[in-house]
């Protein structure tokens, strides 16, 4: 498969054509005036300008094909327009008219470079804005300001996100694009990524195996780089975080630049944070967390297509906030030196897009390490193991017009798990994973108003392990030898009903094949002995979505809505049992289950009161077996209001903002049977900030306290539950910015 993959690549690019392209215009506002400064971007091309003090720009050195451009600027409404180059210039006039409520944005996690309107997959975007999300060491806790977009939390450092109740390997983390292998399938482990060098974070609700294969049955959560500097820039920004709950602190720095044809850049990062303190002002022992990360990449736009290379690194220490650990440690800090696990993740990955003439051709790779150590006692190694992950894809976008979209392509995947060193524990059986997948996808416009998109998709995987120990022993487990294979699609349409008014509807099935955990665990994993079953099959959901848009000038409303059933939905559950230790025994089970729920936002901004926002949300998920038992890890329905004041120019600070929000969880009481039912709670929070210029230097600054009033609470999902520890309290914190 893979000698097939390289000569088709091979093949293709010999054909990749030359072309002297030129895009030329000029941004002006309703009143015909020229904007300056505002930005031209070629999404798949990273390539992008400025316009300069008439409002023109240009663009050279492209690529013959069909591309999509993005105008946009501060204030004003985004314009995207699709233009096919054939070798010739190109001039293109925009008017961008004013908006005060945010704009929709072109996403890429849909199979299709789309704005969100027009897709019939529901995506919403989270622009990492310091004005309008927290700011907090916990960076999982970012994406809750999602409306049905939840957090597994185990302190600040260890988080998983949840999508419409769905969690773990349910669903599909991807870094800029590239499938994301951590060792997720745990609510011990965590997320993985930092916010540095993202320019926002884009999350499809629903089943997504029509795009990305097995593990993407609840959703998808995508991290979206930031883009390249614009042509002939060298540019930067320094990031400094101070938060005041967990004497943390946190600093960032990066730089790119680019030229006509090439483009690059690196950023390094730190963060340290001791443990948390609880809501009343006791600290929770062992949450504390130290984190080191390197970003770079290079890259090269010519008339053949763009060529991208990164290099992500990784490493997080993270306390374990456990009975033993806790009875050990008398006293705060931020060093971790027992009961602790250390991630260390490296991730290299070539992202390139090939242009053929009316055709274009997706062809990426990439390779991902990461070595999972725990320690208990200092020095003492309880548990190593590394997971090598070879990823690689293409897609070829076959000749279209305007209206429409034909996509086919493959996708594969190579895994290799391998105990290290002759650990004490062997959680999991030495393994190696192969998945192979053909797909096709397909998007067509009818009458101007309706979009429709569908697609089909097979996935074949082997999964074979080693036997680990001896016949007869407790730590026994055979070797494995399992393949399977599943079909998943999806049906979908946008109907613009009218320029206020979208419609959007969506049918899709999608799988999840066992993991490796849940086939071979046999062993302690943190403060429990998890067990489970070979004999499991793979899960099948069936998910139905309706969703509705409406925007006018100052005024938009968003409702969404799902039934997912899952047939074999597999959950982890305590067997009533324990170990000779005195440890509580868990199985994996599976079940039949459905999954109900909804999402509602609203976003005001009063003609009469223009520096004034209010946006509100709310999210509700129910998930039952078929038995009658509910699901583990089920958010509470929330609420979340916020009131936002901005200001072009406040005394000497530019762009001041205020915030109030108020986030409000029900009472859960709908728990699992190794759940206890959850207390609602309400926590306030406030933020200020602004830019500042000293001596031609603009700095940002921002002044945010989260939990205001330091509410002694528990959240439905924060595993911290098991050790009796509330949820963290009053944090202040210190932001700066400083881009030069």
């Amino acid at each position: 498969m893979k000698v097939l993959f390289i000569a088709c690549v091979m093949a293709l690019s010999f054909h990749a054509l030359n072309a002297q392209n030129k895009i030329s215009g000029r941004i002006t506002d309703q009143d015909n005036l020229p904007l300056t400064g505002a930005t031209v971007i070629l999404p798949d091309l990273n390539k992008g300008s400025i316009t300069g003090e008439n409002g023109q720009f240009e663009l050279v050195n492209l690529p013959n094909g069909k591309t999509t451009i993005q105008f946009s600027f501060l204030g004003y409404t985004s314009e995207m327009k699709t233009v096919f180059l054939t070798g010739q210039k190109i001039e293109i006039n925009v008017t961008l008219r004013e908006s005060v409520l945010e704009t929709e944005e072109i996403v890429v996690s849909g199979g299709y470079r789309s704005t969100q309107h027009e897709n019939a997959v529901k995506i919403d975007v989270l622009k990492l804005d310091p004005v309008e999300i927290k700011a907090t060491p916990n960076f999982a806790e970012v994406l809750t300001k999602v409306p049905g977009v939840d957090m597994i939390s185990k302190g600040s450092g260890v988080s998983k996100p949840v999508i419409r109740g769905l969690s773990m390997n349910d669903i599909l983390v991807l870094n800029n694009s590239v499938r994301f292998e951590n060792y997720q399938y745990s609510s011990h482990h965590p997320l993985g990524i930092d916010e540095f060098g993202i320019d926002g974070v884009e999350v499809i609700k629903g089943p997504a195996s029509l795009l990305y294969g097995s593990d993407a049955i609840g959703g998808v959560i995508n991290f979206i780089k930031e883009k390249p500097a614009t042509q002939h820039t060298l540019s930067g920004d320094y990031n400094l975080q101070l938060f005041s709950n967990t004497q943390g602190m946190t600093n960032n720095l990066g730089v790119k630049g680019a030229s006509d044809k090439y483009f690059g850049g690196i950023r390094a990062g730190q963060k340290t944070n001791a443990d948390f303190l609880q809501g009343g002002g006791d600290y929770a022992a062992n949450t504390r967390f130290n984190e080191y990360s390197v970003k770079t990449n290079i890259g090269h736009t010519g008339k053949a297509g763009t060529f991208q290379l990164f290099y992500d690194y990784n490493q997080q220490n993270l306390g374990l906030a456990e009975e033993e650990a806790i009875e050990a440690i008398s006293d705060r800090g931020r060093d971790c030196a027992l009961f602790y696990q250390q991630l260390n993740t490296h991730l290299l990955s070539s992202q390139n897009k090939i242009y053929l003439g009316q055709m274009k051709l997706d062809v990426n790779v990439a390779f991902q390490n990461t070595r999972l150590t725990h320690f208990g006692e200092p020095d003492e190694y309880e548990l190593e193991m590394k997971l090598a992950t070879t990823t690689y894809e293409a897609k070829l976008y076959l000749p279209s017009e305007e209206k429409s979209e034909y996509i086919v392509g493959f996708q594969g995947m190579n895994q290799i798990n391998t105990n290290m060193n002759d650990r004490e524990t062997i959680l999991l059986p030495d393994a190696t994973t192969n998945n192979y997948s053909v797909f096709g996808l397909l998007q067509r416009t009818l009458f101007d108003k309706l979009k429709l998109q569908t697609g089909i998709r097979y996935d074949y995987k082997t999964l074979v392990s080693e036997v680990v120990s001896q016949s007869g022993l407790t730590t026994f487990r055979p070797a494995l030898d399992k393949n399977y294979g599943s079909f998943s699609g999806s049906a979908g349409a946008t109907w613009h009903f009218s320029e206020e008014l979208l419609l959007r509807a969506n049918l899709a099935t999608a799988y999840r094949t066992p993991n490796l955990a849940e086939l071979t665990s046999n062993g302690q994993h943190e403060a429990r002995y998890e067990v489970g079953d070979n004999g499991l099959v793979p899960e099948k959901s069936y998910e139905a979505d309706w969703g509705m848009h409406f925007h006018v000038e100052n005024l938009t409303i968003d409702l969404a809505c799902f039934y997912n059933q899952v047939n074999h939905y597999i959950y982890i559950s305590p067997a009533g049992t324990e170990t000779s230790d005195g440890l509580p025994i868990y199985r994996y089970m599976q079940n039949n289950s459905r999954l109900y729920g909804g999402e509602a936002g609203i976003h005001f901004h009063p003609k009469s009161v223009e520096w004034l926002h209010v946006e509100g949300t709310f999210s509700s998920v129910t998930g039952k077996q078929e038995n009658g038992n509910y699901l583990p890890f089920i958010p509470a329905h929330k609420v979340n209001i916020e009131m936002r004041a901005e200001k072009d120019r406040l005394l000497f600070v530019h762009d001041a903002f205020v915030s109030v929000s108020l986030n409000t969880a029900f009472d859960q009481n709908h728990a699992a049977p190794d759940e206890t039912p959850t207390s609602g709670y309400s926590l306030l929070n406030l933020g200020v900030g602004g830019n500042l210029s000293i001596s031609n230097q603009s700095i940002f600054l921002g002044l945010s306290a989260t939990n205001l009033l330091d509410t002694k609470y528990t959240d439905h999902l924060s595993t911290l539950k098991e050790v009796n520890y509330y949820n963290p309290g009053r944090n202040i914190c210190l932001t700066m910015k400083v881009p030069f």
